[in-house]
């Protein structure tokens, strides 16, 4: 071994291993402590004494909490490998640094390609990419796929998915050939750049699985890296039967998984969304020791974020031990995702209690959290502290800088971070388009996506899903038609979010046929396109055409989740079929074991309404377990207003008038049920209300497109240029309606029919 092979002090060892634990800036810089002494060879004779040195200072310099994982007594390559493989806590993972520093494993006769490279991953597993990074760099043989990996994960964890791509054509460029366990990471990467043709390129490269399959059947013996090997390219795949086939197969010839293996089948669990499934991998865990293993507990809690499960999530993470960096972010991250904005950023806020830095991973999983409360203010500190860590040149951070300004409502900062990176991809591109979209800015939206085309930048999926819904706020089939065959000339048609899009899009505009057409189209279906389906029939009233939808969507094998039951009972309140909404609602409860939410109740008591039983919805209503929402009252409102139940809207309106709604729409609806029975003392009032609290009705607006242009109108609005033209076409016709002899509803108003033509365009505004 090196060490026997070299000179050094004792004072010269006790030095490195002290400063080392405690200076990590030295970890990989071992010129910096031992070049003095490593030229001058040493008898055998003194290694006794050096090995004593060595147990000494690591005795007394070790960590609280940790224990010694060796006796520094005849130190060999196992003695030093075993504990680098999962070391409890940094501390103990720069005292073997140390160790391999004075053993001489960083001289550049070394010939390991090993234990180098296993420091680099567990400086990455302890979130010290730079660490990692420094070691990287000095280590004598980089032959070693161990190493390379860990740092595209380490970038990975830290967002840096553009450095990725870097990193991965360097390890190419060195001819070093990828492995099962690089390429999950590289589309990984590409997955988050939105970079689909560089996805295609990569996958191509990774080969086929079925050939991997072929090689793996004739192997006459396998280990467990070769089992591995299978279950994450079968899970990369999508192939979830094939990766669970290798799994029972492994346990069948007798070997147990390890926490990799089952780390890698926890978010497959989440995505599905399988919990069961999830809790029984967790059990297997906890069967094979790893329950407090670092990666299975992030794991666990990404899984239950996913699944929606946010107790048990948080019941994990407040039992682990260490935390690391990953850990705080999948449970802020998890927080958010389930609506939870304010607990994730309280979430945030203990992290930095505890120390841990903001990096560019906890940056863009904060900044949405603080657009979606409104923090603008803080947003802006988040900005100038990115901006001070240098990290603004990140993609993701300038998507989610966009993303943050646009939900304050502040698309000017929106811009702002939009043209300093505007030459950085189709990323941020795609992401001022959906800001304008969430700020009701169509014009700006579509003249970006026009503007497209002048930096030679083509469309993606993220980029049509984005367009495709303002296509259905303006009623442009044409354009969605547009969009449509883009999709369908560049194959970005096969995406199933383009695909689901595109259904909404046609059914919305009226065009149901179309959008059952693309339904039968597509040869990959989720959960989504079912919901969407059967969404689509039952707004249009088409309630058993619904229903069989739901059928084929139960055959395919798709389990039902709570949007398909609000679809389900919105398509009976339209069809009016009381007791098939009964059946569903049911169903969900006692079947799938989906708790019914506010917009359940809310469905049944439009369903009840629609259908006159207003006893049976109050009924409904007393009966729910929690404080009904205002939709859930607006609901039996809307009722009240359809079946004139003057006195019941009274006792409901007051209902609502007690919980301070601060949306006039029901307010509003209140007032013309007043104003359609006579009451106009009671109608009065409300607007009276209304005012006295200053609330705003947002306006009605609607859009025509001629030729590529699209004109904007909003209610009471004369902002448009030919504004005067349009009143006089609106007065013309009016006479002539009223020459043809129609008349305004005169139940409408508390005094005669208006005659005169501006108060008439003034009362349909």
């Amino acid at each position: 071994m090196p060490f026997t092979k070299q000179k050094l002090s004792l004072s010269a060892i006790k030095q490195v291993i002290t400063e080392t634990a405690h200076h990590p800036q030295l970890l990989s810089h071992p010129s910096r402590t031992t070049s003095t002494f490593l030229s001058i060879p040493i008898p055998e004779s003194s290694a006794d004494q050096i090995h004593k040195t060595i147990h000494c200072v690591t005795n007394t310099h070790r960590h609280p909490s940790s224990k010694l994982f060796f006796s520094p007594l005849n130190i060999s390559y196992a003695d030093l490998f075993s504990p680098l493989k999962s070391p409890p806590h940094l501390f103990e993972a720069k005292r073997l640094h140390a160790l391999l520093l004075v053993c001489g494993f960083f001289n550049y006769t070394s010939s390991d390609r090993q234990l180098g490279s296993q420091l680099v991953s567990v400086y990455v597993n302890f979130g010290c990419l730079q660490e990692a990074l420094l070691v990287f760099d000095k280590l004598p043989n980089k032959s070693n796929n161990v190493a390379w990996n860990s740092i595209l994960r380490g970038f990975i964890n830290v967002g840096e998915f553009s450095k990725v791509l870097e990193f991965y054509h360097s390890m190419l460029r060195q001819g070093l050939v990828p492995d099962n366990f690089t390429y999950p990471l590289v589309l990984k990467a590409c997955s988050g750049l939105n970079d689909l043709e560089q996805g295609r390129i990569i996958r191509d490269q990774c080969g086929s699985l079925n050939e991997a399959r072929q090689v793996f059947d004739e192997m006459p013996e396998r280990d467990l890296a070769s089992w591995g090997a299978m279950i994450y390219g079968a899970l990369q795949s999508g192939e979830w039967f094939d990766a669970l086939c290798f799994f029972r197969r492994m346990r069948f010839e007798g070997l147990r998984p390890d926490s990799m293996i089952l780390a890698a089948f926890l978010p497959a669990c989440g995505r599905l969304e399988n919990k069961q499934l999830g809790m029984l991998f967790q059990g297997c865990a906890i069967r094979s020791g790893f329950e407090s293993d670092l990666f299975i507990s992030n794991a666990l809690i990404d899984m239950y974020c996913k699944c929606g499960d946010m107790d048990e999530a948080q019941r994990i993470f407040c039992e682990m031990v260490y935390k690391d960096v990953v850990s705080w972010s999948t449970l802020i991250a998890g927080c958010s995702q389930n609506s939870l904005y304010l607990k994730s950023f309280e979430l945030y806020l203990k992290m930095n209690k505890a120390g841990i830095r903001t990096n560019p991973v906890i940056a863009a999983v904060v900044l949405p959290v603080l657009g979606k409360l409104k923090l603008l203010e803080l947003g802006k500190e988040m900005h100038n502290y990115i901006l001070k860590q240098a990290f603004e040149s990140d993609v993701f951070i300038g998507s989610t800088l966009i993303d943050m300004y646009a939900n304050c409502g502040s698309m000017t900062q929106a811009e702002h971070v939009f043209e300093f990176m505007l030459h950085s991809g189709i990323t941020i591109w795609n992401s001022i388009i959906a800001g304008y979209s969430l700020n009701d800015d169509l014009d700006s939206a579509f003249g970006i996506f026009r503007r497209m085309r002048d930096f030679n930048l083509k469309p993606n999926s993220i980029t049509l899903v984005s367009i495709l819904p303002m296509c259905t706020k303006i009623g442009s089939v044409r354009l969605g038609k547009e969009i449509h065959g883009y999709a369908t000339k560049t194959g970005l048609g096969k995406v199933i979010s383009v695909g689901n899009s595109t259904i909404d899009m046609y059914c919305k505009c009226g065009y149901l046929k179309l959008g059952v057409m693309i339904f039968n189209q597509m040869t990959e279906k989720n959960i989504v396109t079912y919901n969407t389906i059967i969404s689509a029939h039952g707004i249009h009233g088409h309630g058993q055409e619904a229903f069989t939808f739901f059928e084929q969507m139960k055959k395919a094998g798709i389990r039902p989740n709570k949007v398909t039951f609000v679809a389900l009972l919105s398509a009976s309140s339209h069809s009016g079929m009381v007791e098939r909404g009964w059946f569903f609602y049911n169903s969900m409860i006692n079947d799938y074991c989906i708790p019914p939410e506010m917009e359940h109740y809310s469905c049944m008591v439009d369903l009840l309404g629609r259908a006159g039983q207003l006893h049976d919805a109050c009924n409904f209503i007393r009966r729910l377990p929690v404080e009904p929402e205002i939709d859930v009252l607006g609901s039996l409102l809307g009722a009240c207003k359809v079946h004139n139940k003057v006195e019941l809207a009274h006792l409901v309106g007051e209902h609502i008038l007690q919980k301070n709604q601060k949306d006039p729409g029901h307010y509003v609806l209140l007032s013309n049920i007043y104003a359609y029975t006579h009451r106009w003392n009671d109608a009065l009032k409300i607007r009276t209300m209304i005012k006295e609290k200053a609330l705003v009705k947002k306006p009605g607006s609607s859009w025509i497109q001629v030729g590529s242009c699209i004109h904007s109108f909003h209610a009471r609005g004369k902002m448009h240029p030919d504004f005067h033209k349009i009143q006089e076409t609106l007065e013309s016709l009016l006479l002539e309606m009223k020459d043809e002899g129609y008349m305004l509803d005169s139940s409408l108003f508390p005094h005669d029919p208006i005659d005169d033509a501006d108060e008439v365009i003034n009362f349909l505004c």
